[in-house]
């Protein structure tokens, strides 16, 4: 099935199963994934997709924009070129970085995450005044999520994406990680506790998912 979007034709994949409702998502592919249930014709997803228009197209132009990051190097929410040369070390000059090849790159940009999230949990956790034990620190890849806290392990687990946006995006979701070691929930009181530490957290939100 093909659906048009601002003038642009995409895939439609349906999956069918026995649910009650029906589900659609924009993928990094730039295809719209359809669950629904076997008695939804195509006709009724075709309503249902111009119901989501918005949506689909809001959508659609955050993958575009995320494709276009993913494509480009970004470090600390600047986008440098990359120049490859012989050198020993890693070098960033203006708004370019010079590196041997794009393992050393990648091992470079490695050991900065370790450095760089580690330095930021250490100076937002001194920052508390709250009664919280220091986390354990992990850096996963994730696609869903900036980060994640786990109360039980004390343990918080950092997006390696993160390394591509500001400090105060870092600092955002380090903030809001450690709030949940007080509150493990979101509650108004939570997000008071993140607002006290991360004034102005709703427009860090916003960039984040933009």
């Amino acid at each position: 099935m093909k659906y048009i979007v601002d003038n642009v034709v995409y895939d439609v994949i349906i999956t069918k199963k026995n649910n009650k409702n029906t589900y659609i998502r924009v993928k990094d592919d730039l295809k719209i994934y359809v669950t629904t249930s076997y008695f939804v014709t195509k006709n009724m997803i075709k309503d249902i997709l111009d119901r989501n228009y918005d949506y689909l197209s809001k959508n659609i132009e955050r993958m575009k924009i995320k494709q276009e990051k993913d494509s480009e190097f970004y470090y600390l929410g600047h986008k440098y070129d990359i120049i490859i040369i012989d050198n020993k070390k890693v070098e960033i000059m203006d708004n370019r970085i010079y590196v041997k090849s794009i393992d050393s790159l990648n091992r470079w940009l490695k050991k900065e995450m370790k450095r760089i999230y580690s330095e930021r949990l250490s100076i937002i956790y001194n920052m508390f005044e709250e009664d919280i034990p220091y986390p354990n620190l992990r850096l996963r890849k994730m696609t869903t999520r900036w980060g994640v806290c786990n109360k039980k392990t004390i343990t918080v687990t950092l997006n390696t994406e993160l390394i591509k946006y500001n400090i105060r995006c870092l600092d955002y979701v380090i903030v809001h990680e450690l709030s949940h070691l007080v509150y493990f929930n979101h509650s108004k009181d939570f997000w008071n506790l993140v607002s006290k530490y991360c004034p102005n957290y709703k427009d860090i939100k916003k960039e984040l998912k933009d």
